[in-house]
């Protein structure tokens, strides 16, 4: 029988000879349609190919997380094929539609991917934050039963260059960070060259100086044999001091080149010549390529060596292209094999012609190797997709004052549900980056505290000191407090939003942060959505409202984010009530798993569910008292309702979206001793609007006649004549696509500058997005009497 060494390295050679042959049959078989590569990266397939042997096949457990290296999609893919849990047709049509993706996808791939990588350097980050939210979980009386899994990384070496690692890395450091491994595939090659010497010593000083463990894993099993026989040591002393490049280049060239160099070096007609001369030139360039990363039965030994729980990062020396005849090329990196090549490495891997799909093609014993695959720990519980219950959304009603904003509204309806004892509010983890008092969540945090393993007294309240922020931590607290790092609000906020599917617990995640600094952390916002996580993010306080601040803080193009943003609905209500009812469905919103058919309102794909972006205001406004109709609370979640009803003969509607509402209900009530049938129309979601509108097109094109979106609705009783004027704190194309609903002219206005420091009032007139702005652009299209402006 077979040991499970044996097994181990079976299972590497078939690893390596499918992923690579997928990508050969992608370029250089399947019919092209296109005049571009299809690409696939086998070079940095191979250098993955023992690392993720040895940990999936040997290390793993079920409750343990993996994200892949983008570029080692292939062999990930490869070995789900290889475990039955990938289809050959989709390994056929690898980059295609419908087939495997080019990168692991939780959400376009069928096998079990845990994190979606891509965007390099984000899928090693949000290991970290999901022992967190693991931790977050583990701490809380409903999570007892959550198994302590390891959230581990495989890391492209040059994906070190990537910022956000470094913030991660800190942030892990704050929050006791544990149960995480990272793995660097320490190839020393990218895209455009070969690493800088010495970056090892680099990380391995910045890992331990934030408190992780670090084992190098530099020598196979061969090299560690030939260092113990006689001239092993001076063998070894090269191989430390051989530069990257010089490795590489000799690591192509082959064994006869490998002798020539090291008898030049280090023979010296004994012990050393002796060691180099009984090997022959093939046993010769094994020997020098097998680097521990590259030597299964090391990278499973360093694995196993590891029983602490403490962030432990392995840094595995390889060869990219390893196993392969491009192996140490510089130029490998998107470079692939040729027919040629490919035709002769088939025959040295021993793959007959016309079986290079079957999965055990050229296993002598295939029922032991088998049986070795059925009894893997880590595939044993099958797919680990998991799912909780839908939590109850209590009725969150607003008694607002006369005057107030939508920051402080929000902070408001959260502070009621901290008081109250609902599951939802159970569930709830909100998290900022260093903005928590400054973004309406300090009364939440003061009776939900923040959240840490480990009690942690706040020194104001023991010495009596009185502060308005109460940060006691505790692990049964509800908020995490991180540093002013936007990429780790959101990768935390995907993490926290994966929960449900990740650990079988849900959790409502809600993070707040400056609305202009969205923009900092967009790739990471991207790349939470892309993977289906679901959470509310709050971006406030936004637009030049935000006055004083200056053009720093003030955002413009927000809107915009938020409404091309796939997997994210975005508001901009102007009033309380029409928070509380957005928040109110949007609370149901993020729990939704149902089919992606559309709306029958909105006609967006509602069902299915998604994320949640709201942009709020610090300025306080009038609001408008009790609404004896209905019908605005439906509106202000499908995007928008008529505040003002326009008449039969109305030449003007004035459609806004967020804080600017008094302004344009100011410039309508002074038009209206003119134009009695002004309408206003309040727009809280033009992404709502705009993409049940898109979407009623599709449907009608597709032959579904009759169907109709909402703003179409609205807009289909306004006379040919009407104009419509759009006004918003943000830039004006959020709202200028209205007229093409029914082709009535538009005059969009907003802000399309940076701003300055000034008053509100002062910043409006000089956008012209004050009443006065708006009236003037009226009476400049109409042939009416100047209307009088106080």
């Amino acid at each position: 029988m077979a040991s499970d060494t044996d097994h181990l390295k079976t299972v590497q050679d078939r690893l390596l000879w499918l992923s690579h042959w997928m990508i050969h049959h992608a370029n250089h078989i399947r019919p092209k349609e296109d005049a571009i590569k299809t690409g696939g990266h086998q070079a940095s397939s191979a250098s993955m190919v023992a690392i993720m042997t040895a940990l999936y096949f040997s290390a793993l457990r079920p409750e343990d997380r993996v994200a892949v290296k983008p570029h080692a999609s292939p062999v990930f893919h490869a070995m789900q094929y290889l475990m039955g849990n990938q289809t050959l047709e989709n390994m056929k049509n690898f980059r295609r539609m419908k087939g495997v993706q080019s990168y692991p996808s939780r959400t376009k791939d069928v096998d079990d991917v845990d994190y979606s990588t891509g965007s390099v350097g984000l899928g090693v980050a949000i290991t970290a934050f999901g022992s967190i939210v693991q931790d977050y979980l583990m701490a809380k009386d409903w999570g007892q039963d959550v198994s302590a899994g390891r959230h581990i990384a495989l890391v492209g070496d040059a994906e070190l260059d990537e910022g956000n690692i470094y913030e991660a890395l800190q942030e892990g450091w704050k929050n006791d960070l544990r149960n995480c491994w990272w793995i660097i595939d320490y190839n020393r090659q990218s895209l455009d060259g070969v690493v800088r010497e010495g970056l090892f010593q680099r990380v391995e000083k910045i890992f331990a100086a934030f408190g992780w463990d670090v084992v190098r894993v530099k020598y196979g099993a061969l090299q560690r044999a030939a260092f113990e026989e006689e001239g092993g040591e001076a063998l070894r002393d090269w191989i430390d001091a051989c530069p990257n490049q010089e490795y590489s280049a000799l690591t192509y060239q082959g064994g006869a080149v490998w002798r020539e160099r090291l008898m030049d070096d280090l023979g010296d007609q004994g012990p050393v010549t002796a060691l180099i001369e009984r090997r022959t030139d093939e046993d010769l360039a094994a020997l020098m390529e097998n680097l521990g990363g590259n030597c299964v039965h090391t990278m499973a030994e360093a694995f196993a060596g590891v029983t602490s729980d403490r962030p432990t990062c392995f840094l595995a020396y390889t060869i990219k292209g390893w196993g392969t005849p491009i192996a140490g090329h510089k130029d490998n990196h998107g470079g692939l094999m040729t027919k040629a090549q490919m035709g002769d490495w088939q025959a040295h891997m021993g793959v007959p012609e016309g079986h290079e799909w079957d999965r055990f093609a050229n296993v002598p014993k295939a029922a032991e190797l088998q049986a070795f695959l059925d009894d893997v720990p880590f595939f044993a519980k099958g797919r680990r997709r998991f799912s909780d219950v839908v939590l109850p959304v209590p009725e969150i009603v607003l008694s607002s004052e006369r005057e107030i904003s939508t920051q402080m509204a929000f902070g408001k309806i959260l502070d009621d549900l901290s008081k109250g004892d609902s599951e939802l509010a159970e569930r709830i983890v909100t998290m900022s980056p260093d903005v928590t008092g400054t973004t309406n969540l300090g009364p939440w945090v003061n009776r939900r505290k923040l959240f840490a393993r480990a009690e942690q007294s706040d020194a104001f309240i023991e010495h009596r000191i009185p502060s308005t922020a109460k940060w006691e931590f505790t692990p049964k607290g509800q908020h995490i407090e991180l540093g002013i790092a936007e990429m780790n609000l959101f990768l935390l906020l995907g993490a926290a939003g994966l929960s449900h599917s990740l650990f079988g617990k849900r959790l409502i995640p809600i993070g707040t942060l400056y609305d202009p600094f969205i923009a900092r952390g967009l790739d990471a916002l991207n790349y939470a959505c892309y993977q289906d996580a679901r959470f509310m993010v709050v971006g406030t306080p936004s637009g030049v409202t935000l006055a004083p601040e200056g053009g720093a803080h003030q955002s413009i193009g927000t809107p915009l984010l938020g409404m091309s943003q796939d997997g994210l609905v975005s508001f901009e209500p102007a009033f309380a009530d029409e928070l509380a009812v957005i928040m109110e469905w949007a609370f149901d919103y993020l729990q939704r798993e149902g089919s992606e058919d559309a709306d029958t309102c909105t006609l967006q794909d509602n069902e299915s569910g998604g994320s949640v972006y709201l942009r709020l205001s610090t300025n306080p406004i009038d609001q408008p008292g009790n609404r004896p109709d209905a019908d605005w609370r439906q509106g202000a979640i499908d995007g928008a309702y008529w505040l003002r009803r326009p008449g039969p003969n109305c030449e003007v509607v004035i459609a806004y979206q967020g804080v600017i509402a008094p302004e344009a209900i100011r410039a309508a009530g002074l038009l209206s001793e003119a134009r009695r049938d002004i309408g206003v129309l309040a727009v809280t979601s033009a992404d709502q609007l705009n993409a049940g509108w898109t979407a009623a097109q599709r449907a009608r094109a597709r032959g579904q006649q009759g169907v109709t979106s909402t703003i179409e609705c609205l807009l289909q009783e306004l006379p040919p004549h009407c104009r419509l004027v759009t006004v918003i704190d943000g830039h004006p194309g959020t709202l200028s696509w209205l007229g093409a609903v029914q082709g009535h002219q538009t005059i969009p206005l907003g802000v399309d500058h940076f701003g300055q420091t000034g008053t509100i009032g002062e910043l409006y007139r000089h956008y012209g997005i004050d009443a006065r702005g708006i009236i003037d652009k009226i009476s400049g299209l109409t042939a009416g009497r100047r209307i009088a402006v106080a």
